[in-house]
């Protein structure tokens, strides 16, 4: 199995765009978010995904401070991880994970594990993630834990707390 993590381009930016409404999808189990009345998984009045589609311009047009990585099995999407730093990231740390996502049957094979632990390794400095708190979200909350103690040997922070994203189990991290 080989696992790669690429940062998108523009000729590859629609691997992400495509795999993004999955993620809402997913987070809809946790968030209790449901569609918008055009059934995209959206606050705002998008009406199909091809509007929903261009949300994500924002990653690709700013490669100083967003890093948008596809994450492929054997050259094959398995998912995304986005890293935002500057003034995309909270101020209290240096990289911010955004969103990182697996689709299904890659999951439970260590390749999430393995992913998030090349993109830690391509940027030093305070990390920060966080993770949606709710006990619906165990599997989430572990791999997070897991994941960063075994990066880590255990040197890390993880408190509930409360951030732009409101109530959410928060990790941070430093790999200087």
């Amino acid at each position: 199995m080989k696992i790669e993590i690429n940062l998108a381009n523009e000729k590859t930016a629609n691997i992400i765009r495509n795999i993004y409404p999955l993620y809402l999808h997913d987070l809809s189990e946790f968030s209790g978010e449901t569609p918008n009345k055009y059934g995209i998984y959206e606050d705002e009045e998008i009406r199909t995904l091809d509007e929903q589609y261009h949300i994500q311009d924002i990653w690709f047009n700013n490669p100083e401070a967003l890093f948008p990585f596809i994450i492929s099995v054997d050259e094959n999407p398995a998912g995304f991880a986005l890293i935002s730093t500057g003034k995309y990231a909270p101020k209290s740390t240096d990289y911010y994970i955004y969103e990182f996502f697996i689709l299904k049957p890659y999951r439970g094979r260590n390749i999430a594990e393995l992913a998030a632990k090349e993109v830690f390794d391509r940027f030093k400095g305070k990390w920060e993630l966080d993770t949606h708190p709710s006990t619906l979200n165990q599997r989430a909350q572990s791999f997070w834990t897991k994941t960063i103690k075994n990066y880590t040997s255990g040197n890390f922070e993880k408190a509930f707390g409360t951030n732009f994203n409101g109530e959410r189990l928060i990790f941070r991290f430093n790999n200087n």
